[in-house]
């Protein structure tokens, strides 16, 4: 069983904007900015639904940049996570009850208070590269197994 989800992540002038999850899964957490796709949504109007909605900006151009899958053992439900690059964006990102943006160089990325997948990925994003993976998580923090490629086309 698969739940289709977005994430949205703006690069910007040697600087990536995080959020740091306040409430729900991935609480405490520094992330992109998605959630689910709702019923009559495509998955490009979702993700810049749920980047207003999470960060107050409006993406005015994206691309589709990856593709990850969550196992989490013990749980049948397969995350399949679409991970949209935001070309360019209008308004200032606004703290919201979900989500506090904060602006990181990409040198200065706080990896220890992500995903530990993040860490894995997130190198070919900031390159402008395309990805597919697929990580198998025991528990939340600890990462069993995972593979990872770059790809020259996303679906």
């Amino acid at each position: 069983m698969k739940k289709v989800l977005t994430l949205c992540m703006i690069q910007k002038d040697g600087s990536v904007l995080l959020g740091m999850k306040k409430r729900g899964f991935g609480q405490g957490r520094w992330n992109g900015f998605g959630g689910k796709i709702q019923e009559g949504e495509s998955m490009e109007t979702a993700a810049m639904r749920e980047l207003r909605e999470e960060a107050g900006v409006v993406a005015e151009e994206m691309e589709k940049q990856g593709i990850l899958e969550f196992e989490f053992q013990g749980n049948p439900e397969i995350l399949e996570v679409h991970i949209f690059r935001v070309i360019r964006f209008t308004g200032e990102p606004q703290e919201t009850e979900e989500m506090k943006p904060q602006w990181f160089s990409v040198n200065e990325i706080p990896f220890q208070d992500m995903w530990p997948d993040d860490e894995h990925w997130f190198p070919l994003f900031l390159q402008g590269k395309k990805f597919h993976g697929i990580f198998v998580f025991d528990g939340s923090d600890t990462i069993l197994e995972h593979q990872l490629k770059e790809v020259e086309h996303i679906q």
